[in-house]
């Protein structure tokens, strides 16, 4: 069955609003108070031109391959490469922060603290795993009415609260200073995150390139309108409590609804981590597998599907283990996002013609080159992936010519059948 322009908005949408809505607002206005809405503001504004690039992108060149074909047909396989590594390492890193944020709201129920952040970590993605394992799926429909319910939830949150709101809370409007807007924006990638998804839903279509761009279009719309809606009240509400709220959205519907708000919000919150948690981890186990397949990861490790979910279970408990604060552990994450943008819009460069499109590709290969600088020391990590994969694949390359290479007949050996395949190669 093909997608209509609405059905690809709904999937476009859910692919962006996902579960880092329900705390982003208090991340960025811990890192620059008021003044995170101009972070918030120049994310949605910077949504138009990036998604508008993987649109036609994903218009001109249909293919479930996303990003990652764009690179492979602009720069070659190592790129491709790299831009697979950056997304498959991100999501243990994302796993242990994606869960801590339902984490935030279960705690604001049932009290403990960080203890209880963990416990709802490990349900989730003991929970995710265990699913995936057996071949269990959340289907389409199940994600996009999750994703309606936390649209819903974030309108009402809007209506009911925003007649509380006290325009004396903008001041001191940038606390931590000018620099603090950066470090907003840096955080706020995570949750802007899935554009990219767009262009791997194109080949779905009915028709790629009429319908991608104007799905794309809408799509733009929507999420900016709520996510700059939810920004903007939760300022206006909550003033400075706002960043020191583990559960902002349920301190919203208190205010402006009262009653057993912080209960339901908790269980939506936990119902849309474990969606989204299942998404990244059934994606990621595909990944991994698709990666060893094509020689980017050893095969013995990732080339079965169980495996690649196994290595990103344990590495995503490992990551809990981390000395990093959540706040630095979404920028790990985000800095990797934000390099497979900067390799995505690069791509578009090479690949798009003369014209108004690759004005908007150059517009956002900028933008996205900014954001990776105003990561700052975090978005070494998606370099040190980026080198870690194009190593890899340098490496095999010379092991498979050293195998492939004849040996020396002077001392008696027999030379190689040419038509053999190597050893590594049948593997």
């Amino acid at each position: 069955m093909k997608l209509s322009v609405a059905q690809g908005t709904a999937l476009s949408v859910g692919a962006v609003l996902g579960t880092g809505v329900i705390s982003m607002p208090a991340l960025a206005a811990e890192a620059a108070g008021p003044a995170s809405l101009v972070a918030w503001l120049a994310l949605i504004l910077l949504s138009a031109p990036l998604a508008w690039t993987f649109a036609v992108l994903g218009a001109r060149h249909p293919d479930s391959g996303g990003v990652s074909t764009y690179v492979r047909l602009a720069f070659g396989p190592s790129a491709a490469a790299a831009v697979g590594w950056c997304f498959y390492f991100a999501v243990p890193l994302g796993a242990p922060a994606a869960a801590a944020f339902a984490g935030g709201y279960v705690a604001d129920v049932v009290g403990g603290g960080d203890t209880t952040v963990l416990i709802t970590f490990l349900f989730v993605v003991g929970l995710v795993y265990v699913m995936n394992w057996f071949g269990l799926r959340i289907s389409g429909r199940v994600q996009l009415v999750l994703t309606g319910v936390l649209a819903v939830l974030l309108l009402i949150t809007v209506v009911t609260a925003l007649p509380h709101a006290r325009i004396g809370n903008l001041t001191p409007f940038a606390p931590h200073g000018w620099a603090g807007i950066g470090v907003a924006a840096a955080v706020l990638v995570w949750g802007f995150a899935g554009w990219e998804a767009v262009s791997s839903l194109s080949p779905d279509y009915r028709n790629p390139r009429r319908d991608v761009p104007r799905a794309t279009a809408v799509a733009v719309v929507v999420v900016g309108g709520l996510y700059l809606a939810v920004a903007v009240t939760s300022v206006l509400v909550l003033g400075p409590a706002l960043g020191d709220s583990r559960a902002p959205l349920a301190d919203l519907l208190a205010v402006g609804v009262g009653g057993p708000v912080r209960a339901i919000t908790a269980v939506v919150a936990v119902l849309l981590t474990i969606g989204a948690v299942n998404a990244y981890l059934a994606g990621a186990s595909r990944l991994g597998t698709a990666l060893a397949r094509d020689g980017a990861l050893p095969a013995r490790v990732f080339g079965t599907q169980r495996r690649s979910l196994t290595f990103v279970l344990f590495a995503s408990l490992g990551s809990v283990l981390l000395p990093f604060p959540l706040h630095t552990s979404m920028l790990l994450v985000t800095g990797c996002f934000t390099l497979v943008y900067v390799l995505g819009t690069a791509a578009a460069l090479r690949l798009l013609p003369r014209g108004a499109s690759r004005a908007w590709a150059a517009v956002a290969f900028v933008a996205v080159i900014g954001l990776l600088v105003l990561t700052g020391p975090p978005a070494l990590l998606s370099l040190v992936v980026a080198a870690g994969a194009i190593g890899y694949q340098a490496w095999r390359a010379r092991r498979s010519a050293k195998i492939a290479s004849p040996s020396s007949i002077s001392d008696g050996s027999v030379a190689p059948n040419p038509n053999t395949k190597p050893a590594c190669e049948v593997a």
